[in-house]
């Protein structure tokens, strides 16, 4: 199926430019393998909603991998859409492209993707060589879909020096994702898993499972903004204090405050615009002593008040009359 004879040690898909194989053009072969895939996943009541079909393209690995550039991913595209097609599949399956190992890289590939534009749902990418920092140029939606302090000695830490594996770190990539580059999901690498480095958000070791604070990170994000969420804008911030805006679904609006300096800070919150009014709320905070814990937060004529501590990461979350938070 590739150039190499071996699914591993990188090689291309035999058939997309610059990659012709003895044995011939294997790209109908590959989408009618990865359409059954599909399919054995929905004979077990599992569904299915995007497909990719690369990992980090550019990347050369003794285990199975693929090479690829945005002109022979697009050549695959062209075999694998219409193949999703027959299989009455492209209503619940869109196809995503093409996890490369870093966002740079990605953004590198779009323009050789435009000729495929319209049979794409998600563009995605790795945070391993470069991290989200700028929006791409593309109309579809974007997902970072894996990233991991890989290396790091294992901690539990929320915030001590701001090194590579702690949770405000997190907290902070995941800000500059969402809010700076417009990624709209976010994946850590792995949930669980023994070992001895950063690459897991919970450590299994001699029958022990240990959090670390870069799983409630993620867990003051997802929480409280939920799928479907929309960014809002905001207005006004205290010195030191990032702030993000998300309206969800039910019309709750969380509000995520990353406190950045070494001093609390005191937050009103009220909404405006959208013709909806706030009826409540409630206020939750991770630092190196708390995860995920409710903490005070006052109402009054539609403002929220607040307090965020130093070093931490905290939710004002909304209620309005069409939430039932």
């Amino acid at each position: 199926m590739k150039t190499n004879g071996n699914d591993a040690n990188g090689g291309s898909l035999c058939g997309v430019s610059g990659a012709s194989c003895a044995s011939g053009d294997w790209r109908q072969a590959y989408a009618d393998y990865l359409v059954r895939y599909i399919q054995f996943y929905q004979e077990s009541n599992v569904t299915i909603t995007h497909l990719g079909f690369l990992n980090e393209p550019e990347l050369t690995t003794s285990y199975a991998s693929m090479r690829s550039n945005g002109q022979q991913a697009a050549d695959f595209i062209k075999i694998l859409h219409p193949t999703l097609v027959k299989a009455n599949l492209t209503s619940q399956v869109g196809i995503a492209c093409c996890d490369a190992e870093g966002w740079n890289s990605q953004s590198g590939m779009l323009s050789s993707l435009r000729s495929v534009d319209d049979q794409l749902s998600l563009i995605t990418s790795h945070s391993y060589t470069s991290s989200p920092s700028s929006p791409m140029n593309t109309k579809h939606r974007v997902w970072q879909t894996e990233a991991a302090d890989l290396n790091g000695a294992w901690t539990t830490a929320w915030y001590g020096s701001g090194g590579a594996g702690e949770g405000m770190t997190w907290a902070n990539n995941i800000f500059r994702a969402i809010v700076n580059a417009n990624c709209s999901a976010y994946l850590y690498w792995i949930g669980v898993q023994g070992g001895d480095t950063n690459s897991k958000m919970v450590r299994i070791s001699n029958n022990a499972v240990q959090p670390s604070k870069r799983l409630w990170a993620l867990g003051q994000w997802s929480r409280f903004v939920r799928p479907g969420a929309v960014r809002v804008g905001t207005s006004g911030s205290a010195s030191g204090l990032k702030v993000a805006a998300f309206r969800n679904v039910d019309g709750s609006v969380a509000v995520q405050f990353i406190n950045t300096g070494g001093s609390a800070a005191r937050v009103s919150v009220k909404l405006s615009g959208g013709g909806a009014e706030a009826g409540g709320a409630k206020a939750w905070v991770t630092d190196n002593t708390h995860e995920i814990a409710e903490m005070e937060a006052s109402f009054s004529g539609g403002v929220a008040s607040a307090g965020i501590p130093s070093r931490s990461m905290a939710t004002v979350l909304l209620s309005t009359g069409n939430s039932t938070t």
